[in-house]
C-alpha cells in the first residue's frame, strides 16, 4: 500500500525543516560509536571499578569480547506500573548470560506516579520529572561500560524521559521493556460516575476511596487509555519494544518471555554484529510521525503533544501542532478505550489491541512500514505473542475486530479523524481533543470566568457560581510559572456541570490530562500567562470576567471577542507569587529556562540545543 498523501507530505514537511539539526544529532552519534564511548577506551582504573561488583560476570566484562547491557530502570513499589520492575535485573542478567552477554543496572531515575499527585503541589514537578529523568538516565549511560541498554519505565513523564536521554546515547542498540497492566478492576464509567457524585455532595470520601481502590487494585499500569497506556502504544509503532508486548499482564509467564526475548534480542543487534540497529537510526522522522498517528487512530493522552516534540528535539527532528493537525484531519480513530469509550486497556488487547492497530494502520499507508524497528520489521508488529509448549512464538490476529465498540478498520472508524486538533486566534495557540466530546460541543461560546488555581475553580462550583454557560480560564499554569500541572482534579466538577445541561469548556495554558474526556478543554496555550524574556505576557493574561470567549474545533478557532481597541488598551493581569515548598524551589531554574509547550516545555532541550548551536 503506497504512503497516504497527507502522511507523506508531512514527513516530508518535518524532514526538510529538520535537516540541519537531524544531520548534525547523526553525525554526532557516528562520533560517540567511533571516538570513544565504549569500553575499549577506558583506562585500566576506569574498567575495574566498572566491573568490581559484577560477581561471576566479572571475567566476561573484562575481556570485552561480550555485550554488557546497560539496564536502566525506574522501578519503585509506590507507582503500580513499576512495581514489578524489582525482580526484573536478576532476570535480565540471567537471560543475559544464555546469549554469552552481561547486564548491569546502569543506574536508577525516578518515577512520580500523576495519580498520586494530582490535584496537590507535588504535582508542580511533573512534567519537569521528565528533564530530570532524562538526565538521570544521561547519567547512567555515560560510563561507557555498555554496548545497548535496556529501559524500564512505563508511565507519563518516564517514558519520554528515559528516551530522551537514551537518544544522547543514540549510537547504543536500545529496548523498552514494559511490565504490562494491571488486570481489569472497577469499571473505568463507575469510577467517574462516583468521582461526580462526590463533587456534588451525594457520595462520602468513603464511597470515593473504597471506588478508587477498586479500581487501582495492584501491580501494573492503570486500566484506563492514558499518557502511561498511550505510552506503550507509542513504543510499540516506533519499533521500539519487542512486539506485542505492550499490554501483556505482569507476573504472567508471557510476560516473562517477552522479557526475556528483549534481552536476546538486544544482544543480537549490537555493533559487532551483522544487523546492527542503534536507538538514533531507530528513532527518524519516519518513526516521530508514526508515535503521532497512533497518538490520533487511538484516541491518546493531549500530554504527547508537549512530549512528542520532545522526544523529537532530542534527536535532531522538529515537529509543531501544525504537524498534529494535518495528520489528525487524515487518521480514522479506530480505538475508543476510556476515557474515550467504556472499555480498559485490557478489553482493548483481547480485541486485537496494537496487533490490530498497526495492521489497520498499515494497511492504509497510514504509518511508515520501512522504519528501523528493534524487533525486526513493522509486519512483526500486526502479529501477537503466545506460548507454545513454553516457546515464544508471534501468530496473525483474526481479521476481524474482536469487539466493534472496541476496535474498528480504517473502512469503518469510530469517527473519520484523529480528533486533536491545533486551535488559534487572538489569544495564542493550543489544543483540543474531541474524540471524547459530543459534536454538538466541539463549539462553545461563552462568557468566562477567571481562574488563577484549581482551588478557586472547586470552590466556586461549590458555591453554585458556575452553574450556566462558562468558559473556565485557569491561567499562570504554563511551564515558566510552576510547571504546567495536570488540572484533573476539575475534571468531576466540570462534568457536572455539563451534563447539568450547561455548554462548558476550559480554557488553560496548563494541561488538563491524559485522560481529559467529555468536556471541551483548550490546553497547553502558548504564549502563557507569565510574562517571558521580552516581558510580554501571553493574552490570556488579557482577559476579564465577563469577556465572551470562543473555542471551535470545528474552525480551529479561539478567539476573545473583544473589542479591539479595548483588548489593545488593556494591561496583564500581575502574576500570583512563585510557590514555594515540596521541593519545588528546586526546580526554579527548569521553569525560569523552559520554552513553549508546543516545543516540549523543556529547558534541558533548549539549553543542549544552544550548546550544541
Amino acid at each position: 500500500m503506497s504512503l497516504h498523501p497527507v502522511v507523506s507530505a508531512v514527513t516530508d514537511r518535518i524532514i526538510e525543516r529538520s535537516h540541519p539539526r537531524r544531520t548534525a544529532y547523526l553525525d554526532l552519534m557516528t562520533q560517540a560509536r567511533e571516538a570513544g564511548t565504549n569500553r575499549g577506551a577506558l583506562s585500566c582504573g576506569n574498567l575495574a571499578h566498572g566491573f568490581a561488583a559484577s560477581g561471576e560476570d566479572k571475567p566476561v566484562i573484562r575481556s570485552g569480547q561480550a555485550m554488557n547491557i546497560g539496564i536502566v530502570t525506574a522501578y519503585n513499589d509506590m507507582l503500580s506500573a513499576h512495581q514489578p520492575y524489582g525482580r526484573y535485573p536478576e532476570f535480565i542478567k540471567l537471560a543475559a548470560r544464555e546469549v554469552g552477554a552481561t547486564a548491569q543496572v546502569a543506574g536508577g531515575v525516578p518515577a512520580m506516579c500523576d495519580g498520586v499527585t494530582q490535584g496537590q503541589a507535588g504535582m508542580d514537578l511533573s512534567l519537569f520529572s521528565r528533564d530530570n529523568i532524562a538526565g538521570g538516565a544521561a547519567i547512567a549511560l555515560s560510563h561507557a561500560m555498555f554496548e545497548g541498554a535496556l529501559l524500564l519505565g512505563i508511565c507519563d513523564k518516564i517514558v519520554p524521559g528515559l528516551l530522551i536521554g537514551a537518544l544522547r546515547f543514540g549510537h547504543l542498540p536500545t529496548i523498552f521493556v514494559p511490565a504490562g497492566p494491571m488486570p481489569s478492576g472497577l469499571a473505568n464509567k463507575e469510577k467517574q460516575r462516583v468521582r461526580q457524585l462526590f463533587a456534588e455532595g451525594k457520595a462520602s470520601r468513603e464511597d470515593l476511596l473504597e471506588a478508587e481502590a477498586a479500581s487501582y487494585h495492584g501491580a501494573g499500569t492503570c486500566t484506563f487509555y492514558g499518557t502511561a497506556n498511550s505510552n506503550q502504544m507509542m513504543m510499540e509503532l516506533m519499533g521500539l519494544h519487542i512486539p506485542g508486548s505492550a499490554f501483556v499482564n505482569p507476573g504472567t509467564k508471557l510476560r516473562d518471555a517477552l522479557t526475556r526475548a528483549a534481552v536476546h534480542r538486544v544482544a543480537e543487534i549490537g555493533w559487532d554484529g551483522a544487523d546492527y540497529r542503534p536507538l538514533a537510526e531507530c528513532v527518524d522522522e519516519r518513526a516521530i510521525v508514526n508515535a503521532i498517528v497512533g497518538l490520533l487512530a487511538t484516541g491518546g493522552s493531549t500530554n504527547h503533544a508537549i512530549h512528542i516534540p520532545a522526544i523529537a528535539r532530542a534527536a535532531g527532528i522538529t515537529v509543531d501542532w501544525e504537524d498534529f493537525d494535518r495528520l489528525s484531519g487524515a487518521v480514522p480513530l479506530l480505538a475508543r478505550v476510556y476515557p474515550n469509550g467504556s472499555a480498559d486497556v485490557n478489553h482493548f488487547h483481547s480485541a486485537g489491541g496494537m496487533a490490530f492497530i498497526t495492521r489497520e494502520l498499515m494497511g492504509a499507508g497510514l504509518i511508515h512500514g520501512d522504519i528501523l524497528t528493534v524487533g525486526g520489521t513493522m509486519g512483526d508488529y500486526t502479529r501477537n505473542p503466545v506460548l507454545e509448549d513454553d516457546r515464544l512464538v508471534w501468530r496473525d490476529i483474526p481479521q476481524a475486530s474482536g469487539d466493534t465498540t472496541i476496535l474498528r478498520p480504517v473502512a469503518d472508524p469510530h469517527a473519520p479523524d484523529g480528533g486533536m486538533k491545533l486551535l488559534s486566534g487572538n489569544l495564542g495557540r493550543c489544543v483540543i481533543k474531541v474524540s471524547a466530546v459530543e459534536e454538538s460541543r466541539w463549539t462553545i461560546e461563552a462568557p468566562a470566568r477567571i481562574f488563577e488555581t484549581q482551588e478557586a475553580v472547586i470552590a466556586a462550583f461549590k458555591a453554585g457560581e458556575l452553574d450556566r454557560d462558562v468558559v473556565v480560564v485557569v491561567r499562570f499554569q504554563g511551564p515558566r510559572m510552576n510547571g504546567m500541572p495536570e488540572l484533573h482534579k476539575l475534571t468531576p466538577s466540570l462534568g457536572v456541570l455539563q451534563d447539568r445541561g450547561h455548554r462548558i469548556a476550559l480554557l488553560t495554558d496548563g494541561r488538563m490530562s491524559g485522560a481529559s474526556g467529555k468536556v471541551p478543554a483548550a490546553i497547553h496555550l502558548s504564549p502563557e500567562a507569565l510574562p517571558g524574556a521580552d516581558g510580554v505576557a501571553g493574552p490570556i493574561a488579557l482577559l476579564r470576567d465577563g469577556d465572551m470567549v470562543r473555542v471551535c474545533a470545528r474552525t480551529g478557532e479561539l478567539s476573545a471577542l473583544v473589542d479591539a481597541a479595548d483588548w489593545a488598551s488593556r494591561t496583564p493581569a500581575p502574576p500570583p507569587p512563585p510557590a514555594a515548598g515540596v521541593g519545588r524551589e528546586l526546580f526554579a531554574l527548569f521553569r525560569h529556562q523552559a520554552d513553549e509547550a508546543e516545543k516540549g516545555g523543556s529547558a534541558m532541550l533548549a539549553a543542549m540545543e544552544a550548546a550544541l548551536g
